[in-house]
């Protein structure tokens, strides 16, 4: 387990992770939505293309979240595929449940631990995660986890936000993530509060919104650049490692194929 820091290191350990994400899930959606200006949609759509999946296929996409992701690969396994969600937030995993009914039947969700899947090896064409490698209690052994599940031949993706190194958008990054995103988030927490009492109900357990969001900044900056993650992506069995970075340096998304020859 990851030693115990604060918020504001960018470290947490995977009990505070998992209390953190079933405390912020409904607020998640909308603050993805502010601060990415709504293009995190576009940046899920081409992670799923560099699945390369097909008709009938079978993906696992990990640290799912609130399961849009998931969703984007469904529509490129249909006819005859599946798609299965998986995070350790039960708080996240509620509000997926709730997008997956309203689709097309191709996706469901369950619990499960990144660091330690419940799938047999090669079970999966492809496995994908969107802006959760970060939050892994050990990067290695997420992505040895991905890799393991997936067939030899098949594509890991991991798609999450990196650090721009040149102004002026690095200084622009810094303001908008150092400073304004704390401020949303309280501001969208406040909101749910509110919203909560006037529903008569006691709102969110524990609060802390702002917390969170001032950990998840921070996570991105201790997080290892596209070349080192590119190593890790190595390092965990995968060839023909490929990444691209988009939205002016401030997103990454990182693809490479199973070998045939796994690691033993």
């Amino acid at each position: 387990m990851a030693t115990r820091q604060g918020a504001g290191e960018g470290r947490l350990e995977a009990g505070q992770v998992q209390a953190m994400f079933d405390r912020i899930a409904g607020v998640y959606d909308l603050m993805n939505t502010a601060m990415t200006a709504g293009l995190h949609h576009r940046w899920r759509a081409r992670a799923a293309d560099l699945a390369r999946l097909a008709p009938g296929g079978r993906a696992l996409d990990v640290a799912t979240g609130t399961g849009d992701l998931a969703i984007e690969l469904s529509r490129r396994v249909l006819p005859g595929g599946e798609v299965l969600g998986v995070d350790f937030s039960e708080g996240m995993l509620e509000r997926a449940r709730g997008k997956a009914a309203r689709a097309d039947g191709a996706v469901r969700f369950e619990w499960a631990d990144a660091m330690s899947l419940p799938y047999e090896d090669g079970a999966f064409d492809a496995a994908t995660v969107g802006f959760g490698a970060r939050n892994f209690d050990d990067l290695g052994r997420g992505l040895r986890e991905m890799a393991r599940v997936v067939r030899p031949g098949g594509r890991v993706v991991v798609l999450e936000i990196t650090t721009p190194t040149r102004p002026p958008l690095s200084h622009f990054y810094r303001l908008w993530f150092d400073r304004l995103v704390p401020a949303l988030g309280e501001a969208a927490g406040a909101a749910e509060r509110l919203a909560a009492r006037l529903r008569g109900g006691a709102g969110p357990v524990g609060g802390g919104v702002a917390e969170a969001y001032t950990y998840l900044p921070n996570s991105v900056k201790r997080f290892p650049g596209p070349r080192e993650l590119a190593g890790e992506l190595a390092a965990a069995g995968l060839v023909e490692v490929r990444w691209l970075v988009t939205a002016g340096g401030i997103v990454a998304i990182h693809s490479g194929t199973v070998g045939e020859t796994r690691l033993g």
